[in-house]
């Protein structure tokens, strides 16, 4: 049943984030968790831990220091909208999420849009100067099984270290 939604927990950064990454929407178990990719199918995290050769985060406090450690932020491109469970097809009434915000008070210098829905959703409401900073990386959802975990690690870790000396 489609229900509206709204993203009840804020974004993940701090002042020397660079890389800010962007999800859709959070999912059913990202919304009852209160965090990023909640989902326990979901290959965000160990996607981002093996592309700076760090252990898998278990708690949350452990995803957060293992962004914190390298500079990413997290948030999702849409704020509020209607929605079938944690289906990106089902999404209606977007709301965009206000990134500018985000922007501004951190050092980003490239936004990462995590699949094709978020970075549709990122380009339709973003003006261009955010646009021009942005690259979109296939999905770590459980849904897009046609990239396997060793594909996206190898794509992530490409993009996530590009910026580094």
């Amino acid at each position: 049943m489609i229900a509206h939604q709204t993203h009840e927990f804020g974004p993940l950064f701090k002042e020397d984030s660079k890389i800010l990454i962007l999800g859709s929407f959070p999912s059913v178990a990202s919304r009852e968790t209160a965090f990023f990719y909640g989902h326990k199918q979901n290959r965000f995290w160990k996607v981002l831990a093996a592309s700076f050769d760090e252990p898998l985060p278990q708690t949350i406090e452990e995803k957060k220091f293992l962004c914190f450690r390298h500079g990413i932020a997290l948030y999702d491109a849409i704020e509020e909208c209607d929605i079938i469970g944690s289906s990106d097809a089902s999404i209606r009434n977007p709301v965009p999420a206000n990134l500018q915000s985000i922007i501004e008070a951190t050092a980003i210098e490239k936004i990462i849009c995590n699949g094709k829905t978020s970075y549709a959703h990122f380009c339709k409401f973003q003006d261009r100067k955010l646009q021009d900073m942005a690259v979109c990386l296939p999905s770590t959802s459980p849904a897009n099984a046609a990239v396997s975990l060793e594909k996206l690690i190898e794509v992530w870790k490409k993009e996530l270290l590009s910026n580094q000396i």
